[in-house]
């Protein structure tokens, strides 16, 4: 449990630490408030009994008086608004360092994978991102700092106390002492029990996440292909993992839990006995048998809370090792110098690239001027938008080098090096958001006049204006409520806005029907004029007035050059031309 709490602190930012150990230094003063009740029973169970061969001060001697009435008010009012206002104090801290933790630690997460490779977002599900940012940074942020508070308060109290009992009768203490010893073994039993099935909760919390996005996304295919059945199994497996998951450890940690208790309330019924013979022994005044005998209801009614939660603790524990994971994994070198570069060169040099132990680029050289147009084509599953990756270093290089301007792209800050790419892909993603603030998303400070001119320029102001609210319409996520076409057509604007010196096209006219193919060239023109241009394309009439065509082959350039000459070699560009033409002069009879 202690490491649990420490990892948990070591987790949170400074000064959110510092709220969190405020809060628990001023959970020992109200802990002291707590056991002011004590002294107060005792004032007023001495004024009842009237023992005088006590070792107290002469006026609390005798029999009950107003003395005794006024000063057991006193200590009980002050306990409680001691309580009152520390918890308040305490609630505070508890909430601000939690929340605000939870808060920092998704913008961090959010920023580490900024500058992750590509690589992980490939062979890491969106379930897991999507569970360690949302669920996992609200038990943190909710349940975590409930659970640490509560024990910890549970713990400082209950040692509080032990102590004042101390102070009357040591013998007590000892039984006591003896109670929170088997206490502390279940606990611990529970935690070392409990590392066992919370990680399997955790992975059926991530995989639901998983394959409920994954059905809400896919949704159209499931039905279009009639895969209602299996993919709605799949998801209800998930369903029923989640349910086992959370029993299983709900049915681990309950006997130990059962346990805890029966030992707190054994301890206070030993207490309380002990007590009572103490006192028919005569070891013991009445009125101290009294207070011992209210203390055993104090100590466990503290230790019931603190049980009840710790069984939490080695969820913390997952949660905060799932976070330090992504957090852990490796960034990409981006303490580069922020440059702009000499000239807009792009230069490959032997370069190489594996993905896991695949080979995907292997020992490629090419060189694209400035200003100049490139196509890259081949056969699916090449490499071909794997060696844009590496050009815009979305993934760095593991063999050779890939420079910019004459320098190595690890030499720039990534922010500067993104500064001069703008990107228009097969698979276009919106933000569920005003279509100005999509188009603005390649220059957040622009003007709406600016906006309008964007789009304007890619073709998509037309349509716009014919939306419930204009350039003020929200879309669903992801584009949802727009046609293929409409959506290519936004995310030029959007690279429009953006203004950068390179483009490049990842097949973005792939999958556009006829009717907004020749709005979408126009865009596309927009966009490149006087740029650099680096296409990836299956259509014949995108591809031939390259300046340089790279055909890319199972990870390697087997042909370049331009369209007529390619056209005269053997080889898969010829090929590629016969079965586009082909394709194009195809009638129904």
């Amino acid at each position: 449990m202690f490491n649990t709490l420490k990892k948990f602190f070591d987790f949170c930012n400074e000064e959110d630490r510092k709220k969190f150990y405020t809060a628990i230094v001023l959970g020992v003063v109200k802990a002291i408030f707590a056991a002011f009740r004590i002294p107060a029973i005792f004032v007023i169970a001495q004024g009842i009994i009237g023992e005088t061969n006590l070792p107290i001060p002469e006026f609390l001697k005798g029999p009950m008086s107003m003395t005794n009435v006024w000063l057991a008010l006193g200590i009980m009012a002050l306990s409680i608004i001691g309580q009152c206002l520390i918890s308040l104090k305490t609630t505070m801290l508890q909430c601000e360092g939690g929340y605000h933790s939870c808060c920092n630690k998704r913008i961090e997460i959010a920023e580490h994978l900024r500058y992750l490779p590509m690589g992980f977002f490939n062979k890491n599900s969106l379930g897991r991102i999507t569970n360690v940012t949302t669920n996992t940074m609200e038990q943190l942020g909710d349940v975590a700092t409930r659970v640490v508070m509560i024990s910890t308060q549970g713990m400082l109290t209950t040692a509080i106390i032990a102590i004042m009992v101390f102070v009357f009768d040591y013998r007590i203490g000892i039984i006591l002492v003896i109670g929170l010893a088997f206490f502390v073994l279940f606990n611990a039993l529970m935690q070392h029990a409990a590392k066992s099935v919370a990680p399997k909760k955790y992975f059926a919390d991530e995989q639901l996440v998983s394959q409920v996005i994954q059905y809400v996304q896919g949704i159209a295919e499931v039905k279009n292909y009639n895969l209602t059945d299996k993919t709605a199994k799949k998801l209800e497996k998930a369903i029923i993992d989640k349910r086992d998951g959370d029993t299983n450890i709900e049915l681990t940690v309950v006997p130990f839990m059962t346990l805890e208790t029966v030992t707190t309330k054994l301890t206070g019924v030993v207490m309380c006995l002990s007590s009572i013979k103490f006192y028919f022994d005569g070891t013991m005044p009445l009125v101290f048998c009294i207070v011992m005998m209210v203390a055993s209801f104090m100590i466990y009614d503290s230790l019931d809370a603190m049980g009840s939660f710790s069984a939490l603790f080695r969820n913390i524990d997952v949660a905060v090792s799932e976070a330090a994971k992504i957090l852990a994994l490796p960034p990409m070198d981006i303490d580069g110098s922020d440059m702009t570069p000499e000239n807009l060169d792009i230069e490959l040099k032997n370069i190489g690239f594996s993905y896991e132990s695949k080979k995907i680029i292997n020992d490629v050289s090419l060189k694209i001027p400035q200003g100049s147009t490139a196509a890259i084509v081949g056969p699916s599953g090449g490499g071909k938008s794997t060696l844009c990756n590496l050009m815009a270093r979305f993934w760095d290089v593991q063999e050779g080098e890939v420079l910019l301007g004459g320098k190595n792209v690890k030499d720039y800050s990534f922010d500067s090096l993104m500064k001069n790419f703008s990107f228009v892909f097969q698979r276009v993603y919106l933000f569920k958001d005003t279509i100005a603030n999509n188009i603005r998303f390649g220059n957040p400070e622009a003007s709406m006049e600016m906006v309008m001119e964007a789009a304007k320029k890619a073709k998509c102001h037309d349509f716009i204006m014919q939306l419930p609210d204009g350039y003020e319409t929200v879309i669903g996520e992801g584009g949802a409520s727009l046609s293929g076409g409409e959506k290519q057509r936004i995310s030029i604007a959007r690279a429009i806005m953006k203004d950068s010196p390179i483009i490049i096209l990842d097949e973005a006219t792939a999958n556009v029907d006829p009717e907004n193919e020749a709005q979408l060239s126009e865009a596309i023109d927009a966009l490149t004029k006087d740029k650099t241009i680096i296409m990836i394309a299956h259509r014949l009439k995108t591809v031939r007035n390259a300046d340089c065509i790279f055909v890319i082959d199972d990870g390697k350039i087997v042909q370049q050059g331009t369209h007529e000459e390619l056209i005269t070699q053997e080889g898969i560009y010829k090929s590629f031309v016969a079965e586009r033409k082909e394709a194009t002069s195809w009638k129904i009879a």
